[in-house]
């Protein structure tokens, strides 16, 4: 053979195993379209390739793939649904995501970008708890340690822990046997409760340590429900009312990575 001939039938060998990855990864992508699809339920054969817009033998084709290894299930009047195999993926997953491990990189990207200090907590009874915090770049000494529990009412972090929470249940946070009850302070906090949860956000105004003031948002799983909550704190001199309005944006882009990283999504 010579060097040209080999050249070329290097070439088709090569063109091949080209084409055979594209193809490989069309049809992982289809067949991950194909469990998309069926997300909100169960589809007869006719309505799921409908869905995917694609011929009912290559839909029959890809679903019956994924029912032989158990990512779907096959009722004959009901059609295709999601399979136990994905239950089992999903148990892992949750099992390898540690929430302090997911979060930190989106703590500390917003540290560096707001130059205060980050921390990331946790519902504990009627407390927050502390699971991590990244220090800022201001000469600032916040007293809060990793591991330490902080009273749910005076804390910003430990208002979005309750966004999604009833009045009633508020309130019962509000008691909490470390809060001194002032009936008209307790008012005034949960008039600010109410536009809190609106706005998917809360302030601490120097409710927890004297001059230092936070905005914190929470953080949701993939259920939607709240599982954690971060906050962004510094002295009442670099928190005028007008910078904690703009950093509700920012604290909350952040909140809702994270969540996104623990399968989140504003649809769920």
């Amino acid at each position: 053979m010579g060097r040209s001939t080999s050249i070329r039938a290097a070439q088709v060998d090569g063109d091949e195993e080209a084409g055979a990855k594209a193809s490989g990864s069309q049809t992982l992508l289809r067949g991950l379209d194909v469990i998309d699809a069926l997300i909100d339920g169960a589809l007869p054969l006719a309505e799921l390739s409908e869905k995917l817009e694609l011929t009912r033998s290559t839909t029959h084709r890809l679903a019956s793939a994924l029912v032989d290894r158990r990512l779907l299930s096959f009722r004959p009047r009901e059609g295709y649904s999601l399979g136990p195999k994905l239950l089992e993926l999903g148990h892992a997953a949750s099992q390898q995501m540690h929430l302090p491990r997911i979060a930190r990189p989106w703590l500390e990207q917003l540290s560096a970008a707001t130059e205060d200090t980050v921390h990331l907590g946790v519902l504990d009874g009627h407390h927050a708890l502390y699971l991590d915090k990244v220090p800022g770049r201001r000469r600032i000494n916040i007293g809060s340690r990793l591991g330490e529990r902080h009273p749910i009412a005076s804390t910003g972090l430990g208002k979005a822990l309750i966004l999604d929470k009833t009045e009633p249940e508020w309130i019962d946070f509000y008691a909490a046997p470390d809060v001194p009850f002032d009936s008209a302070a307790r008012a005034v906090w949960l008039e600010r409760m109410r536009g809190y949860a609106d706005k998917g956000y809360a302030f601490d105004l120097e409710e927890n340590e004297d001059q230092i003031r936070c905005v914190a948002a929470p953080i949701r799983s993939v259920d939607g429900h709240i599982v954690a909550a971060l906050s962004v704190s510094s002295a009442a001199q670099y928190m005028s009312d007008a910078r904690m309005a703009e950093l509700t944006r920012t604290v909350t882009d952040a909140a809702n990575a994270i969540s996104a990283d623990l399968g989140w999504s504003p649809k769920s």
